[in-house]
């Protein structure tokens, strides 16, 4: 079994360094569009009292994340495109990853919001944000900064936090063009 298992993990390792390059690849090249999970948070659930206008009330970056932030950004600025606009999640672990890493305030955008779990208002969530990505026609980056849920939802991928998913539209949904982890 642990054989096995070993060698399992050295056929994954190749897999996983390949995503990098090939997001890297569509970073560097442009004109798509990023959806990206908010850097680390502390905790799992948004308190009782949560208030989507009030930060002190939900999930907010851990410092480790806002370390992560400034990271990404820092390789945004050195290894990718130019990013022509930022939206983000209205909640604050989004707004401020966007803010720390892209240093500037993002377009707050409640479709990326947690996807809702009615179908019908998540089916209006999803089309609204494959609206915007549709629409996205620039030659550098769009980023959109939002939550676990909406990237699996939309792409299949489950990324990590401040993992990055480079996707453009193909068909009714979207073709993920690779993955760039922080």
């Amino acid at each position: 079994m642990q054989r096995f298992l070993i060698a399992f993990l050295l056929f994954m390792l190749p897999l996983s360094a390949h995503a990098t390059d090939a997001g890297w690849a569509a970073l560097r090249d442009g004109g798509h569009v990023v959806l990206l999970r908010h850097a680390m948070a502390s905790g799992s659930a948004e308190p009782a009292n949560f208030d989507i206008d009030k930060c002190n009330t939900q999930r907010n970056l851990s410092e480790r994340g806002k370390q992560q932030a400034r990271k990404l950004g820092a390789l945004f600025g050195a290894r990718a495109a130019p990013i022509e606009r930022v939206q983000s999640s209205r909640y604050c672990r989004c707004l401020d990853t966007a803010r720390i890493a892209f240093e500037a305030e993002a377009e707050a955008f409640p479709a990326l919001d947690p996807m809702n779990g009615d179908e019908a208002e998540k089916t209006k969530q999803k089309a609204a944000i494959m609206d915007e990505i549709r629409a996205y026609s620039g030659s550098d980056l769009l980023v959109m900064v939002t939550h676990l849920e909406n990237i699996q939802e939309l792409t299949g991928v489950s990324p990590r936090e401040g993992e990055a998913v480079i996707v453009k539209p193909q068909g009714e949904g979207l073709r993920v063009l690779g993955r760039v982890v922080f």
